[in-house]
């Protein structure tokens, strides 16, 4: 029964946010459609049992427009793209969805997130309750791990199918970040610590592209895509300040970012269909990046 439930605070809020803006009348038609109802309009009473549900579940508001009795979800900053709300909406939808498409699995294929699997849990508590973690951490440019890491976790952030703990090392007395797939002997120490109160989570990585968090200077970055390679950014945009200027033969994204290893790469990935206009520096860092690359194959 409480999965049952479950799953139509799910469709309720997906249909709300597929149609943007919604009357009693079209949902009731979607309703109808729906796998869940037995062909019959939902009942009033129960429509606002499922929006209050859904919204203290997901976090969000299921508001009604006065003027045009339309439904919608008020987009504030917590239920906005990006944030933790609209990831576990979208994680949920698509769970419900591939739960119910046992029939065809074989037919489809997904990425995994092995980081999720053992250490998400552990490290979502010890930020939940202000504990310190302590772990062996074996990054990839090292043979042998480091011992004893502890951090004051401050935020997870997902990036490219694995998760990322950033925080206080209280060792070195400084912001790093580390990836948890790389972590083994994870423990939650039982002794707690007080978050500075001076570190703004969203400002530190606001102008960061991937988990790469630097104090560097924030550059104004112009990049050139052709029409093709503008369609695919303007669906996936490459960063939360990602704005456009179109011409005819292309499209010219403008960005507030500091430069990082991960940028670059990101910019390689696109191939010759994304090109660097500025920052010089950062044409540089791709330029350098391209040239190491060709003299691997003029010189094996």
């Amino acid at each position: 029964m409480a999965r049952d439930l479950f799953n139509r605070y799910i469709w309720l809020v997906d249909t709300i946010r597929r149609y943007g803006r919604i009357t009693r009348a079209e949902l009731d038609a979607c309703w109808c459609r729906s796998s869940l109802s037995d062909g019959r309009p939902m009942p009033r009473r129960t429509f606002h049992n499922y929006r209050a549900g859904a919204e203290e579940m997901f976090n969000i508001e299921i508001k009604c427009d006065p003027s045009t009795f339309e439904y919608y979800i008020d987009n504030d900053a917590e239920a906005g793209k990006g944030s933790v709300t609209d990831w576990l909406l979208n994680s949920a939808v698509t769970n419900d969805v591939l739960t119910n498409s046992r029939d065809v699995s074989a037919k489809i294929f997904i990425e995994d997130v092995p980081s999720a699997r053992e250490h998400l849990a552990p490290v979502i508590e010890a930020l939940r309750q202000n504990h310190p973690i302590k772990f062996s951490y074996s990054p990839y440019t090292r043979s042998q791990p480091s011992k004893g890491v502890t951090v004051e976790p401050y935020f997870l952030k997902l990036f490219r199918q694995r998760w990322y703990v950033t925080g206080r090392h209280t060792g070195q007395k400084r912001i790093k970040t580390y990836a948890l797939d790389r972590m083994s002997d994870l423990q939650i120490l039982s002794d707690t610590f007080v978050p500075d109160q001076a570190f703004d989570a969203r400002e530190y990585s606001r102008h960061a592209f991937g988990i790469i968090f630097t104090d560097g200077p924030v550059h104004d970055v112009a990049l050139f895509a052709d029409t093709r390679q503008a369609k695919y950014l303007r669906a996936l945009p490459l960063h939360p300040s990602q704005t456009e200027e179109t011409g005819d033969n292309g499209s010219i994204f403008h960005y507030r970012m500091r430069l990082s290893a991960d940028l670059v790469e990101e910019i390689l990935s696109h191939g010759p269909r994304l090109r660097v206009l500025a920052p010089a520096e950062l044409r540089a860092m791709v330029s350098d990046e391209l040239r190491a690359a060709l003299a691997g194959y003029e010189n094996p």
